[in-house]
């Protein structure tokens, strides 16, 4: 016979439910071959009126086929910097069932040069997503006329 005692709230475990639904075919999400191709697709989800106003960090969700699972935009920060949660970025990875990550944020200055700043954040990101057996494929930093790539300068 069940106790008719209610049990405090912290007794009680929360549900917790994975789902994954995506609503465009694996076939029709773009490929990604290499860093012009994920700035290619970056650049299209980045607001015109942001890019060059303030820094925004994105993560791109790639497949297993490197096909693009989406975009999750991390953070938003100021004219010259923005705080990133890394578990965020792993929740969203492991959310979408990503294989691979690749980074990205822009500088409002348009300046594409990697701070040290950026640089132990992607170390940071790169370690967790090791454990994590997500990889981190690349980090582009952007701007609305170019990129730089942290794996085609040997950064990452």
């Amino acid at each position: 016979m069940e106790s008719l005692v209610k049990k405090p709230d912290y007794l009680i475990a929360s549900e917790i439910e994975l789902i994954y639904k995506n609503k465009v075919k694996a076939s029709e999400r773009p490929k990604i071959k290499g860093a012009h191709q994920a700035y290619r697709v970056l650049i299209e989800s980045w607001n015109p009126d942001e890019i060059e106003f303030r820094e925004v960090f994105k993560i791109m969700l790639i497949s297993r086929a490197n096909r693009v699972l989406g975009i999750y935009e991390v953070a938003k920060g100021g004219l010259t910097s923005v705080v990133v949660d890394v578990r965020m970025i792993f929740a969203a990875a492991l959310k979408a069932n990503a294989s691979a990550l690749i980074l990205a944020h822009n500088h409002p200055s348009g300046q594409l040069v990697a701070s040290q700043a950026d640089k132990n954040l992607t170390d940071q990101i790169k370690n967790a997503g090791d454990i994590l057996d997500v990889p981190v494929l690349d980090h582009l930093i952007v701007s609305s006329e170019g990129y730089l790539s942290f794996a085609m300068e040997g950064l990452i």
